[in-house]
């Protein structure tokens, strides 16, 4: 059974995962761990010995609740560093029907065909349909008759650099093997439905740092992007426009964070007041006005969703979002901002979406918003409605009913042989060790909840 490690290399906490499927094909949690992020600034590692340290408290903190290996290690990568580009593919079905060898050879011939940017790797190669023999676009061709194969693919890449800071950082922890997925579309998987998936749908992760974002329809992402304006510069806006401590405009923005409260009317002047710390000498205060916090507040996450909706407009995606538009991550807390998104972008309906619980015994709240990169490297990984595509060694991604489906015929193989080497051995001792031609051929032949509570006030 294949055991997961997922790490969500965030901006503000590094979040860790040991997983695997129980009997039913649904996703167990084996260990958790979380840390404060370290040497990690809008998705880019800026200090390797610092990230390597958060990573391994981390990492080690998911262990202490395992005695279980882990055999495959996924880790999310930011969108700060990724581009995408189509491509297309088209092969031959000798036998006139279609399996996992056509699809595989079908979608690295599309990589093969694209056009890779220099210095870059390969994250995803992800199908957006495929067609056989011209005919209408389907999402998984396995078992139909045809003579002919094509797809096209979104194929995402990452900088070379980057990824080879991450996997230097995660060697401290004793990880060599890594497969990597975009940050922004382990989101998407953790908070689309089904239909939303099948419409289109814009999923926005709202980041302390940075914000990403992902053009999902069907089985496959068609565009990301990226914005580096997270919750943090709303907290830097405060401190600066306050001159107050940044501890302290944290501690504001927390409390009194809202998009849409009126605090101009029908209020007593004190409850329109706060008093905060000056910086430099927090022995003494200043009152401020709440509307003049709100104002500082809606302007900086205005200015995020204006950005998202001028980069979608610039791809012209804005007005094929069938689902609307998908807001998750730590920011979606602020009192307000379902409001707001909808001021900005003007007819298309916006939601405010989180995982679905996974049931645990570590006191760990999956469906929050601020989950939804951690929940969505375990969607990828063990997910029941993971499609194919090739991953980020640029091997095969199989469904997983399918992948349970091999591994009980290869235990069942297994099986056999050993009933044959049983066999075997018997029939040795009834001829008395001379008959050995057969024998030749063969051979050739409770801390953790507290920690993930603490990661809201992160946002």
């Amino acid at each position: 059974m294949n055991n997961i490690l997922a790490i969500d290399l965030g901006s503000s906490a590094i979040t860790t995962v040991i997983a695997k499927h129980d009997n039913e094909n649904n996703i167990s949690i084996l260990g958790t761990g979380i840390q404060v992020s370290n040497g990690i600034n809008k998705g880019l590692i800026i200090n390797i010995e610092d990230a390597s340290k958060s990573i391994k408290d981390a990492v080690d903190m998911a262990k202490k609740s395992t005695n279980e290996q882990v055999d495959t290690t996924v880790v999310s990568v930011s969108g700060a560093y990724s581009k995408s580009h189509r491509s297309t593919g088209s092969v031959n079905v000798p036998n006139g029907l279609i399996s996992e060898t056509e699809i595989n050879q079908v979608m690295q011939m599309a990589l093969y065909n694209a056009t890779i940017v220099p210095d870059y790797e390969v994250v995803h190669v992800i199908p957006m349909f495929f067609k056989v023999d011209d005919s209408v676009e389907v999402d998984n061709p396995l078992n139909m008759n045809g003579t002919r194969l094509e797809v096209s693919v979104n194929i995402v890449m990452s900088k070379r650099t980057a990824l080879t800071n991450i996997k230097s950082a995660l060697k401290t922890s004793g990880i060599d093997n890594v497969k990597f997925v975009l940050d922004s579309y382990a989101s998407a998987l953790a908070v689309l439905d089904e239909q939303q998936k099948k419409f289109g749908a814009v999923v926005v992760n709202l980041g302390s740092t940075a914000t990403e974002f992902v053009y999902f329809k069907g089985n496959s992402i068609v565009y990301n992007g990226f914005i580096p304006v997270g919750s943090n510069h709303i907290t830097t806006d405060l401190s600066i426009m306050l001159h107050t401590p940044p501890s302290a405009a944290e501690n504001i923005k927390l409390e009194y964070g809202s998009l849409i409260k009126n605090y101009s009317e029908n209020n007593e002047l004190e409850d329109r007041k706060v008093k905060t710390p000056r910086i430099g000498d927090e022995n003494s205060t200043s009152e401020i006005g709440l509307d003049s916090i709100q104002t500082i507040i809606h302007a900086r996450v205005e200015e995020v969703l204006v950005l998202v909706k001028k980069k979608l407009k610039k791809n012209a995606l804005l007005d094929s979002t069938g689902s609307g538009i998908v807001l998750t991550g730590g920011m979606t807390y602020l009192d307000g901002i379902k409001d707001l998104a909808r001021k900005v972008f003007e007819g298309i309906p916006i939601s405010v979406s989180a995982p679905k619980p996974i049931i645990n015994s570590f006191d760990v709240n999956f469906d929050e918003a601020y989950m939804s990169t951690i929940v969505g490297l375990l969607e990828y990984s063990l997910g029941k409605n993971r499609s194919y595509q090739l991953d980020s060694s640029k091997k095969l991604v199989r469904p997983i009913q399918k992948e349970r489906a091999m591994d009980i015929i290869n235990m069942q193989n297994m099986a056999n042989k050993v009933m044959e080497q049983k066999t075997d051995s018997y029939q040795i001792k009834e001829s008395g060790g001379m008959d050995l031609t057969h024998l030749v051929k063969e051979k050739k032949k409770e801390g953790i909840g507290k920690l993930f509570k603490k990661v809201t006030e992160w946002f």
